[in-house]
């Protein structure tokens, strides 16, 4: 994550809000770890605040406050600060992804949100709620569509994903919009810009067969962080031992997925039976 000397307050507002917390605590005098210690967090959750990347609970805002007496600030401007075009289960984590340095995912089901064609994405979208209005499933899809950003730099993040073979036999939105999300992939995978596996379903049981989506984020100058996901729900896991026990089985379940090449070859032969279904 970017140092707080690098934060630029008009970013948005949550920016201002870290710009402004990083303001009133040197005013009083106390470090990252001092106030991390009146107010029941860790000096690191504090510069994470500072530096825009992470939000601020209510329970945290309203001590923030009585520790640094700014006359209820933090807890006023609280929930327009954690505003989110995302649920607000995986805001943090969608907020977290520009600033890490690898992401690690495993997917028993989907496609990752940042791998998603806007076909496939739509697809999911109106499937998770037919009833929506279409200017709702529009900012939605506008979302999600918006999280492929990251994977336009050349290098950062590193971005892994190991996808279960389910993934890549459900005709998602139809047997042609499915070739072309596969070969999208595809595309990623041999430009070097992503490291695809596939976890064939003839392996069995494996290391993560437990886990629904998991992703595993680290960063140059914070603790990694785990994010699991089930239907309406998400939780952002920072917990040393809790992210070395998923980053161990991210590892075994890398051992037991195909290869790199042969998780392509796999991707392309699936694509093209779904691009031929109609006409055979």
């Amino acid at each position: 994550m970017p140092p707080a000397k690098e934060l630029d307050p008009s970013a948005s507002p949550q920016a201002l809000y870290g710009a402004e917390l990083r303001h009133l605590r040197e005013a009083a005098g106390l470090s990252q770890a001092d106030l991390g210690k009146r107010v029941i967090c860790s000096g690191a959750f504090i510069g994470q605040l500072e530096a825009g990347t992470r939000r601020m609970p209510p329970d945290l805002a309203h001590r923030i406050d009585v520790a640094l007496e700014t006359n209820g600030f933090f807890e006023r401007h609280c929930g327009a600060v954690r505003k989110s075009k995302h649920a607000d289960y995986f805001a943090q984590a969608a907020e977290l992804e520009p600033y890490a340095a690898s992401i690690c995912e495993f997917s028993p089901i989907l496609v990752p949100g940042v791998l998603q064609t806007e076909a496939y994405a739509r697809a999911v979208i109106r499937a998770h709620d037919p009833l929506q209005p279409e200017s709702l499933a529009e900012k939605r899809l506008s979302a999600r569509l918006e999280r492929a950003s990251i994977l336009e730099g050349p290098a950062k993040p590193k971005f892994w994903a190991i996808l279960h073979e389910s993934v890549i036999r459900l005709p998602v939105g139809g047997r042609r919009p499915m070739a072309e999300q596969l070969n999208h992939i595809g595309t990623l995978a041999q430009r070097d810009r992503i490291l695809i596996q596939v976890l064939p379903i003839a392996t069995g049981a494996h290391p993560l067969m437990s886990c629904g989506l998991t992703s595993i984020m680290t960063f140059a100058d914070a603790a990694p962080v785990v994010y699991t996901e089930s239907e309406h729900t998400g939780r952002l896991l920072d917990d040393p031992s809790l992210v070395a026990m998923y980053t161990a089985s991210y590892d075994l379940a890398r051992a037991v997925a195909l290869p790199p090449e042969a998780s392509l070859a796999l991707i392309r032969s699936v694509a093209e039976e779904h691009a031929h279904a109609d006409t055979i």
